[in-house]
């Protein structure tokens, strides 16, 4: 905490990309937070010169509390110097320090939530490090065995069973096994970090029409439902398998405060064409409150002043959110 206010770290992430950019345009609202952002203190002001923005970088003191128009930076170099637009695999080590560093710090209570601008997967894999993206990475440094990967924006909240998948994979990925320990995360966290005491989950089916009775396929019969009815004993409401072609109807959705999607695309398109620039990411199951932006590092925008902070500012507001609900609930 810092001057009553909840500390939250903000990763900038890729340094050619949009990101450093949008963490400078967070000193130009007020928030109900001390926010840290995580980054080479010298980028952040070239990219505040190149946008034209006032706003003041001051080196973050820890128990200081937030200023107008200033944003406190946790400054860690980067390796290279960074061209806006143009990757550079020898910043991947720094990329991955700060991820560590916002960690660390969530770890030891210095910060209350972690917010993530985005990285790019491909040139940190060129520096011949393996990475699958934040949730992965994050998940194994906190020995976290699975996350669940949910999206908010425009009312709705989409968690996902299965993620980056080939489609011809995610039949067989859906599990029992998989499936339960999915709710439970997901009923878990909407309680914990929500604030909502008995969730309601809306479970779409994997096949079309919920598998038509087993017409089109048996997974609802002999997987999904044995594991709803199986939790809805522990008192869980869960309702479903839903055919997701009529599930994100505006009456049926009213029923739930959370939808769990069988694999990626069957959920997510509907949530960004809803809300993207205002979409949020957030990682359920880990130890930290960890959320991002919904987009890329957009590296045809990075330095012109015209990627929207859209994303990043709704990330924010919904750590401070979970933080407090969390800090009110202990």
């Amino acid at each position: 905490m810092s001057a009553g206010v909840p500390v939250l770290a903000i990763t900038s992430g890729e340094p050619a990309g949009v990101g450093p950019e949008l963490c400078a345009r967070l000193a130009e609202r007020d928030w109900q937070a001390h926010l840290v952002v995580l980054g080479d203190a010298e980028l952040i002001e070239e990219r505040l010169a190149r946008i034209g923005s006032r706003v003041q970088v001051r080196p973050y003191q820890p128990g200081s509390g937030p200023q107008a128009g200033v944003l406190d930076v946790l400054h860690l170099s980067l390796a290279c110097p960074a061209v806006a637009g143009h990757l550079d695999a020898a910043n991947a080590p720094y990329v991955l320090a700060l991820l560590d560093r916002a960690l660390q710090g969530c770890v030891a209570g210095e910060f209350a939530a972690m917010v993530t601008a985005p990285v790019h997967k491909g040139v940190i894999c060129d520096a011949g490090v393996s990475f699958s993206g934040h949730t992965e990475y994050l998940a194994e440094k906190t020995g976290t065995p699975l996350v669940v990967m949910m999206l908010v924006g425009a009312g709705l909240r989409v968690a996902l069973v299965t993620t980056h998948l080939p489609l011809s994979a995610v039949p067989a990925a859906i599990t029992p096994a998989l499936l339960e320990r999915t709710l439970r995360i997901l009923h878990e966290d909407l309680s914990a970090r929500f604030g909502l005491a008995a969730p309601r989950v809306l479970v779409a089916g994997l096949n079309p029409h919920a598998g038509e009775g087993g017409h089109m396929g048996r997974e609802e019969i002999d997987i999904i439902m044995p594991v709803l009815e199986r939790l809805r004993a522990e008192g869980m409401v869960l309702v479903g398998p839903l055919p997701a072609d009529t599930l994100f109807v505006p009456h049926t959705l009213a029923q739930g405060d959370a939808v769990l999607a069988m694999y990626h695309d069957q959920g997510l398109p509907v949530l960004k064409h809803a809300s993207f620039g205002g979409g949020v990411n957030v990682t359920l199951g880990l130890p930290i409150i960890r959320t991002s932006v919904d987009h890329g590092t957009a590296l045809d925008l990075a330095g012109s002043g015209r990627a929207d902070p859209g994303s990043l500012f709704a990330a924010v507001e919904l750590a401070i959110s979970m933080a407090e609900t969390r800090r009110n609930s202990a």
